[in-house]
């Protein structure tokens, strides 16, 4: 999944693809590059970012999606976490609806998933963006991650969404720590358990703090090596910015564990 970040203030992109014309032209790249699947936002939810209303992030992204459903046959996501986002998304052309924010307290995410016949990613997160990083803190954060994922998955089905169109993101970085991140990624097995799993880590603060990198921009490496051991480690889907090292990287796994 290549990230399209339609936005001025994404933690390590912000204001490169923020026209639609960049964001299409990147995208396009991305698939060049070896992307399956197109990740188009309009709000950074990085730790404090500001929200930005559901107008303007339908302005940033359905103007994208329509073209990029009309270039590519790549299939294209948006990643938001409005109902009435995703609506507009899914009738421009999106084939799923990555829910950045808990999916049992938004219903009508549920409702425009279902509506618009759309694939969904259900991820684990606690509060907003300008709430997240003081809501750390897990006595068991694998097995406390992995029962909120299987009650949105539940919550999904519940609602006439099929169980085999829902994938799980245990939400790396979001209202988690080093420790907690590096402990959910050691833990896949708990999750591959419930549904597909999806990683979005790439470029992310727990991997500039074990790596010693400030720069988000400078942390492929570390981002790529998180892919590499989600990927062998049951993930359905890794969600990066460096679509061609990370491809390379997965299929260079790929031919080794073949043989």
């Amino acid at each position: 999944m290549g990230i399209v970040n339609v936005t001025p203030d994404s933690f390590s992109d912000g204001g490169c693809w923020a026209t639609p014309d960049a964001a299409v032209e990147h995208a396009l790249q991305l698939v060049r590059e070896g992307a399956d699947i197109l990740d188009v936002g309009g709000e950074s939810t990085r730790p404090g970012a500001d929200p930005v209303p559901p107008d303007e992030e339908m302005a940033r992204v359905v103007p994208v999606i329509t073209r990029l459903a009309a270039l590519t046959e790549v299939p294209v996501s948006v990643d938001t976490r409005r109902p009435e986002v995703a609506e507009r998304a899914i009738a421009a052309g999106a084939w799923i609806v990555n829910c950045v924010a808990p999916f049992t307290e938004l219903p009508g995410m549920a409702e425009a998933v279902k509506a618009g016949g759309a694939g969904v990613v259900v991820m684990h997160a606690r509060g907003t963006p300008q709430t997240m990083a003081g809501l750390t803190g897990y006595a068991d954060v694998a097995g406390e991650v992995a029962e909120a994922l299987e009650a949105s998955v539940a919550f999904a089905v519940d609602r006439g969404i099929g169980r085999e169109a829902v994938v799980v993101d245990p939400g790396i970085g979001f209202a988690k720590d080093t420790n907690e991140n590096c402990t959910l990624l050691a833990r896949m097995d708990r999750l591959t358990s419930i549904a597909p799993v999806l990683i979005g880590a790439s470029r992310k603060r727990f991997i500039g703090a074990v790596c010693g990198e400030t720069d988000a921009a400078l942390r492929d490496g570390g981002s790529v090596g998180v892919a590499v051991w989600a990927a062998l480690h049951g993930a359905a889907v890794v969600r990066v910015h460096a679509v061609r090292e990370s491809v390379q990287a997965l299929k260079m796994i790929e031919r080794i564990t073949r043989g």
